[in-house]
């Protein structure tokens, strides 16, 4: 069985519409795909309706934005309750604080670079959750850098003077809010150094763990040999499941469908502790 748990739709920072990126799944010739857009479920109900068509099973979950001391961690949670109250208005508070430091990074920005706000709304279409990669989409539209890579790895970096953090959950808390609403929290790409100077202390996994979290992802672009072996290291540490996914995003970055997967056995696991099923076709 072919699992990608992790990827992202135009609800969020993909460039594919759910139901597209279901038939894309299709094509790679997966079994099941994850929905995990950021801090959203908007992506959920369409994405369903594409069921039948594209054969895909659908594993429905987001991805959520914590910090921990200043540093980024994102949590990928599944099968969670997408009406349990305290986790909708997390979610709620973290999209309007991307979306209003995404507008005072633009105006920082439009200091120096050809773009405004209109340009970024105008990439972010229908999109939930705006943020740094509409952005990217906006320089590449004004001819500034050729893709939202080379974006990332200049203006938008997180050491770069016109960065701006925004409100995100502890990731304790999340957990434990994730566990609360039913679902089961999965650490995304802990040890992607390339993405910020600093990377979550292993301590804080710990305390993860001990608040619900239920595995690392492990094998992940953005992870090298290296990093792969000390995530897997770790999670077999605290006894947490080990994870791989694609975090696809269609045009917006090279990640490509199927490239990293999960296993059966954490799928199956998943499916027991959480809330909702697998919607298959």
């Amino acid at each position: 069985m072919r699992i990608d748990p992790h990827t992202h739709s135009a609800y969020s920072d993909g460039t594919d519409t759910p139901a597209a990126l279901m038939a894309a799944a299709a094509r790679a010739g997966l079994d099941v795909v994850g929905l995990t857009d950021h801090d959203t479920t908007a992506g959920w109900a369409e994405a369903a309706a594409a069921v039948p068509e594209t054969g895909v099973t659908l594993l429905r979950g987001a991805e959520i934005s914590c910090s921990d001391d200043g540093v980024t961690l994102h949590l990928l949670a599944y099968l969670f309750d997408p009406d349990y109250v305290p986790l909708v208005d997390a979610l709620a508070h973290a999209r309007d604080s991307r979306s209003n430091r995404t507008r005072i990074m633009v105006e920082k920005l439009a200091a120096d670079y050809p773009i405004g706000w209109e340009d970024v709304l105008a990439q972010a279409s229908d999109a939930s959750t705006i943020g740094r990669p509409h952005i990217a989409d906006a320089l590449v539209a004004a001819g500034v850098f050729p893709n939202r890579s080379a974006a990332f790895s200049g203006p938008l970096a997180t050491s770069s003077p016109y960065y701006v953090h925004y409100w995100a959950l502890d990731p304790v808390d999340a957990c434990r809010l994730v566990r609360e609403a039913g679902g089961v929290p999965v650490a995304a790409h802990p040890r992607a150094a390339n993405r910020q100077r600093r990377l979550v202390p292993d301590a804080t996994f710990a305390e993860m763990a001990a608040a619900g979290l239920a595995a690392i992802e492990v094998d992940h672009r953005d992870h090298d040999s290296a990093q792969r072996e000390q995530a897997r290291v770790l999670a077999q540490r605290l006894g947490l499941g080990a994870s791989g996914a694609s975090d696809y995003h269609g045009a917006g970055k090279p990640n490509r469908l199927g490239e990293n997967l999960m296993a059966p056995a954490l799928l199956e696991r998943i499916v027991a502790e959480g809330t909702l099923p697998l919607l298959t076709p």
